[in-house]
């Protein structure tokens, strides 16, 4: 490894996939400061005032970087950071780094003008990132984070050599498409060797691709990519059902179901129905967009169930449409909100933000999975996820609606209150309505996503094209760096 960059000293502002392994990280607890206001948060609505855009951004920068300095302290060139034992994690096998961490923050230290930082991370990529290691990575996840990261990097930085590793990645990755008889990309390839497996995929692995392998054809003009993540996408559309519902999970080798229920906008799905709208908005390409607009017809007739006023999507069979398995609906699919405002149902979109703002009124910081009924916690954790302020960043772009700021920011004091340690951010183990009870772990999607989408509402970086600009399912800039 090399030796990490120094850390100056920072101003310290008043009082923050279900895929993907934490695998090996000794979880440490604590409790979190300032629970005292939580039960009084949710009797009644939030009203806090939103400071100055500058003051914001300048608190949301600080924030971000004290994160950075955590993780280059103590875990520089490893994944991921455990910050209060000081140790690292290994993300997608133990033993293996990629820097994880330090590719997922190119595109944001870019945006945050945050240059000598962006120069070290560049430089420690470009001079350490090893795509030949003789490892079993998990596709999607080396898709959204290590080609995106990269692509992105390149778009931001104009490095020749960032493109080249994308590349290089990307080569290693396509024996889990090309060697699928359907086309439905094996979960697992040997960046070695290119032996594949796991043949049963959920179907956000299935296709969440076409944006980073779309990009990265554009950039190199070989099709290649695209055309193997679109074949992908062919496969599973052919295999939707009479109401236009798609399944759970499918296997890669005989194209059969392995689970037909529709869960849609929740985990294993999710981004599979993102990467519709935004591979057609980033590759002009109609197709996408068309098959985005039937499915979403579909969940939206057949998915869609009112609980207390709010507005809440349900798991259905695929084939007949009835109702099936709990009540549940987890933070991850709080991306849907700012994805039905993109895709041209504004109204949709709102209601369903509200629905999670009103848990969010109900516990420190949103719960992993809640049930939508009574508000009750099912997944005790919170790992730092990023959905409710991507979407709050969606839809205050398309409205100009300054509750999406408050919310945005209310978002971002709640993390500081409760998430924020000497070492940067962690995940919680527990959450309540009046208590959270730290775990010991900083995600690397921490880096790309969360306090971007902070950034981008109250900065108005003239390093980002807010009409044009579009972002991956892992807040990765594929269009509209400026």
């Amino acid at each position: 490894m090399l030796g990490h960059p120094a850390s100056p000293q920072l101003p310290h502002p008043s009082r923050r996939l279900v895929l993907g392994s934490a695998a090996g990280s000794a979880l440490l607890t604590a409790t979190s400061a300032a629970t005292s206001t939580a039960r009084a948060r949710a009797a009644e609505p939030d009203v806090r005032p939103l400071p100055g855009d500058a003051q914001a951004a300048a608190a949301v920068r600080a924030e971000y970087l004290h994160s950075w300095y955590g993780y280059t302290g103590q875990a520089w060139g490893y994944d991921e950071l455990c910050p209060l034992s000081g140790g690292h994690n290994d993300f997608f096998a133990d033993g293996h780094t990629f820097g994880l961490s330090i590719v997922e923050a190119l595109d944001t230290l870019y945006l945050m003008g945050c240059d000598t930082e962006l120069a070290n991370a560049r430089g420690w990529v470009e001079a350490n990132l090893d795509p030949t290691q003789d490892v079993d990575i998990h596709v999607f996840e080396a898709v959204i984070r290590l080609v995106g990261g990269l692509v992105a990097g390149h778009l931001t930085t104009r490095s020749d050599v960032l493109l080249a590793r994308a590349r290089e990645f990307a080569d290693r990755l396509l024996p889990a498409f090309t060697s699928s008889p359907t086309g439905i990309p094996y979960t697992h390839v040997n960046l070695r060797t290119g032996q594949v497996h796991g043949r049963e995929v959920a179907l956000a692995e299935a296709g969440t691709n076409v944006m980073e392998f779309g990009a990265l054809s554009r950039l190199l003009g070989d099709s290649r990519y695209y055309d193997a993540a679109m074949r992908a996408y062919r496969a599973v559309l052919s295999r939707r059902s009479s109401l236009d519902l798609l399944g759970t999970t499918v296997d890669a080798e005989n194209g059969r179901w392995v689970d037909n229920r529709s869960t849609a906008p929740n985990p294993p799905v999710d981004s599979f129905y993102e990467y519709l709208w935004g591979g057609g908005r980033l590759l002009g390409d109609p197709q996408l967009t068309s098959w985005y607009h039937t499915l979403t017809r579909a969940v939206l007739a057949h998915q869609t169930e009112r609980s207390g006023g709010r507005v809440w999507y349900r798991a259905v069979d695929a084939a007949t449409g009835a109702r099936t398995g709990p009540t549940h609906q987890s933070e991850l699919a709080a991306f849907y909100a700012g994805l039905l405002g993109k895709g041209g149902d504004l109204a949709r979109g709102a209601a369903y933000f509200d629905s999670w703002t009103a848990v969010l009124d109900r516990y420190p910081v949103l719960p992993e999975t809640v049930d939508y009924t009574d508000f009750s916690v099912v997944d005790q954790g919170s790992q730092l996820r990023p959905e409710y302020a991507n979407s709050a960043f969606d839809l205050w772009r398309l409205t100009g609606d300054a509750r999406y700021k408050h919310a945005v920011w209310r978002w971002f004091e709640n993390l500081r209150t409760h998430l924020r340690v000497p070492g940067g951010y962690t995940v919680a183990d527990e959450v309540t309505t009046d208590s959270v009870r730290l775990g010991d772990l900083t995600p690397g999607y921490w880096f790309a996503e969360n306090l971007k989408y902070a950034w981008l509402v109250f900065s108005r970086t003239p390093r980002f094209d807010y009409r044009q600009g579009i972002l991956s399912t892992e807040g990765k800039v594929l269009a509209g760096a400026r």
